[in-house]
């Protein structure tokens, strides 16, 4: 039975606006879920408020975007996941990280529940993403100082474009036959932050350095930032594997999915300059 309308939590964010848009493209019906609705097509969702189990209604597949405030996901989304399936949601996928093992912490959880639960389910489990130097606050740093800050060292990430996880996830939202698995997502090579930097550098026509900060540093900043003191240290504990060489990979997932390659960084920046001048 063909998947024929999506509620895309996260609707207006990353990952969320762009699922959305290949779902469209794909003649798929996508609501999107969000704390502010503003539009046709927009259906309040906040996974701490059981009131918004009523997205759900009419829809038999959604998109999970964990909230991005908090460390204890399960908890909170697993009211509105049984919800969901009472609603006669079947198909689940979830945005996940690379470096989330089913069972292990945030998102790592809910993975397991939806494995043990679910009818149809998929994890995305996406490396770094290209956006987080032009829509996070690395981009405000490479604007006025030149500069990206973190506690990786010279390890390095298959950092990937946000465009090709949306690929991927309408792709597991719409398959004729569920994944029921999770698939790491790449781009096609490993860089570390100084590698990006002097491609981000030669894409602007200006410098751009990595500043390698050390893991009490990293949390300091994370804190400075505004995220609550368990995230900020759950991040930097991320920043610690990449210096150790977790994130040293690349993968065919996106192929595997999509049938095409994944964006090169160098590509990605190239169009990405306006976000830093």
């Amino acid at each position: 039975m063909a998947v024929s309308r999506v509620l895309v939590t996260g609707g207006t964010g990353k990952t969320g606006r762009r699922v959305a848009a290949h779902l469209a493209a794909a003649g798929c019906a996508a609501l999107i879920g969000t704390r502010s609705p503003a539009a046709t097509g927009h259906r309040r969702f906040d996974w701490t408020d059981p009131a918004s189990a009523a997205a759900f209604e009419g829809c038999d597949a959604a998109y999970l975007v964990a909230p991005t405030d908090r460390s204890d996901h399960l908890a909170v989304m697993q009211p509105l996941l049984e919800a969901a399936m009472r609603q006669g949601v079947r198909r689940f996928v979830l945005l996940s990280a690379s470096l989330l093992e089913p069972g292990g912490p945030m998102m790592g959880a809910v993975h397991a529940w939806l494995a043990a639960n679910a009818p149809e389910w998929a994890v995305l489990r996406p490396s770094w993403f290209m956006q987080n130097v032009t829509e996070g606050p690395h981009a405000a740093t490479i604007r006025q100082e030149g500069a990206l800050y973190t506690a990786t060292g010279t390890g390095r990430v298959g950092f990937i474009d946000a465009e090709d996880i949306a690929a991927a996830g309408a792709a597991a939202l719409t398959a004729a036959a569920p994944l029921n698995g999770d698939v790491v997502l790449t781009g096609p090579q490993a860089l570390s932050y100084d590698d990006a930097a002097a491609i981000i550098a030669t894409a602007l026509g200006r410098p751009v350095r990595h500043v390698a900060l050390d893991p009490a540093e990293m949390t300091a900043r994370l804190m400075r930032q505004g995220l609550p003191a368990d995230y900020a240290r759950t991040l930097t504990r991320m920043d610690g594997i990449i210096a150790a060489g977790g994130e040293d990979r690349t993968t065919p997932g996106v192929r595997q999915l999509t049938g095409r390659e994944p964006t090169a960084f160098a590509t990605f920046a190239a169009r990405a300059v306006a976000a830093w001048r």
